[in-house]
């Protein structure tokens, strides 16, 4: 029996030892392709031209544009929307807006209303209604094209607010006929509103600046981002128009447009401002939309990319692109297999051996330092000293969180790879900017807890089991990661349990008051 018992301790070992092994590897892969981002990412910077064109100058020649505004049931936003689209400052004999409204609340009178003022002061924009609401975003863009005037299509989502002069700095950067996209960089609107919004902001500033420049610099594949770009017509046409198979149609169009040979640009020095949600619920819909997206997407194209007529490094780029969800696959992995690792170690000290073979992995973290320094660097303003201690105040933060909401999105990505389908969750918006703002009478907004936040507590205690193994077997070698990893998924346990505790006070004042209080789950949209 003993016998038996080491040999099964051994099997064991070894399996649990090579998914983690798997998984670390390509965390190992993906930091180095990061890596790699940073380093043409500052190259670029350094000989001046880390953006493919210059910044724009006056425009002389103003073709016509066709602005299109996807929208669902925005009652919050809708106003501001169409005032700041209405404001680009660009000719008026040149320019239609195209409002895409598939609403069904309150929301499609506040927009016929607004519509209805601007149609007065003479700009010519519209409010378009689907009779049945088929394809959800991508179905609404694809219904409007045909009807579209413009030779260029410029789209925002509900939650930007674009700058007057945004059409014209980025109508120059389609500088040949075959450049058939222009993204520009998100800005933040409610960056300062609280942690929460900080955390996003270290992930998506990281995004639209060494990831999305380095790539175009290099003339990699980039990704339009569903919002803030403009595309030239034909393109989208050419390129087989707007799907719904997947849940990022933004991707999706984007790898289908350059595998057919078109040039995308990506304009950093212009910024799009847009509102982050400022609530867990929120945030978590729209994670999971983009990671399952995603993933869908690469199923889709993952074989297209691996055929195609471009070269080595584009293709090396391309693939982890599409596979960008097997980091919180990985991550996941990792941090779970953690603790059995840990245990076998010390059952089965023979096989420590076997640990060495991960030892690359403790660059993993130095990548990630490395990825999201030059990004904050380069994306925050004033004296270096501020910017560099705004990091390290920061950055503890958002990798917690990284890792605390890795199962969350997970699961995304294993739906998205299984082909398991499931309707278009839009972000609720808020129009909120200063801290303090209420946001709990929203209600569009998700407030039941679901059974993923549960497990997410049972992992805040799993983790913590693991950091008192240290004293345990008097290892601390993984205690400080077992501590992060409590503490991530402590921190994301406890923005969801804050925004519930919030909830249920507003509905007991309204009812103490006579009142009635209703809390709906997020459209699907």
């Amino acid at each position: 029996m003993r016998i038996e018992s080491v040999l099964s301790y051994e099997f064991v070992t070894v399996l649990i030892f090579i998914v983690f092994l798997s998984a670390s590897l390509f965390l190992f892969i993906y930091g180095l392709m990061q890596a790699h981002l940073v380093y043409q990412y500052l190259k670029a910077k350094r000989r001046g031209n880390a953006h493919p064109v210059p910044p724009a100058g006056p425009l002389t020649e103003y073709p016509f544009v066709t602005v299109q505004l996807p929208v669902y049931n925005e009652q919050y936003v809708m106003e501001r929307l169409i005032d700041a689209v209405a404001r680009l400052r660009y000719p008026k004999d040149r320019l239609e807006v195209q409002v895409l409204d598939d609403s069904t609340d309150e929301s499609v009178a506040i927009t016929a209303r607004k519509v209805a003022e601007w149609q007065r002061a003479g700009l010519d924009i519209r409010q378009i209604r689907r009779e049945q609401r088929k394809g959800y975003k991508a179905g609404a863009l694809e219904a409007a094209l045909p009807a579209a005037k413009g030779e260029f299509i410029a789209i925002f989502d509900a939650d930007f607010v674009p700058e007057p002069d945004f059409l014209e700095k980025t109508l120059p950067a389609f500088t040949g006929p075959e450049v058939g996209m222009v993204q520009t960089r998100w800005d933040h609107l409610n960056k300062d509103y609280s942690l929460l919004t900080h955390i996003q902001s270290f992930l998506i500033d990281a995004h639209f600046s060494v990831e999305q420049a380095g790539r175009n610099a290099c003339g990699y594949f980039i990704n339009f981002s569903g919002t803030g770009g403009v595309w030239r017509k034909t393109c989208i046409v050419d390129a087989g128009g707007w799907n719904s198979d997947t849940l990022t149609e933004d991707f999706d169009l984007s790898y289908r447009a350059q595998l057919k040979g078109w040039k995308f640009r990506y304009l950093e020095h212009v910024g799009a401002p847009a509102e982050l949600p400022p609530v867990m619920s929120a945030l978590k819909t729209q994670q999971f939309r983009w990671i399952k997206g995603i993933a869908e997407t690469s199923r889709k194209h993952l074989g297209n990319v691996l055929t195609a007529d471009v070269s080595l490094p584009v293709k090396f780029h391309a693939v982890l692109h599409l596979s960008v969800g097997v980091v919180f696959v990985s991550a996941f992995l990792c941090s779970f297999l953690s603790i059995p690792l840990l245990l076998l170690k010390h059952q089965v000290p023979h096989m420590e051996y076997l640990y060495a073979y991960t030892s690359f992995s403790m660059l993993n973290p130095v990548f990630l330092v490395l990825f999201h320094y030059v990004a904050t660097l380069h994306t925050q303003s004033g004296p270096t000293d501020n910017r560099r201690a705004y990091f390290w105040r920061k950055f503890p933060f958002y990798v917690s969180f990284s890792m605390g909401i890795a199962l969350h999105n997970a699961v995304a990505v294993l739906e998205g790879w299984s082909g398991k389908k499931t309707s278009f969750a839009r972000t609720p918006k808020f129009n909120v900017t200063n801290p303090g703002e209420a946001v709990l009478s929203n209600v569009y907004r998700k407030v039941r807890l679901s059974p993923l936040n549960y497990v997410e507590g049972l992992m805040v205690l799993y983790y913590l089991t693991g950091a008192l193994l240290a004293f345990v077997l008097n290892d601390f070698s993984m205690f400080p990661y077992h501590l992060m990893l409590a503490f991530g998924f402590g921190l994301v346990c406890w923005f969801s349990w804050q925004e519930m505790k919030g909830t249920l006070r507003s509905r007991k004042r309204v009812v103490r008051h006579g009142g009635s209080f209703t809390v709906a789950a997020p459209e699907m949209g």
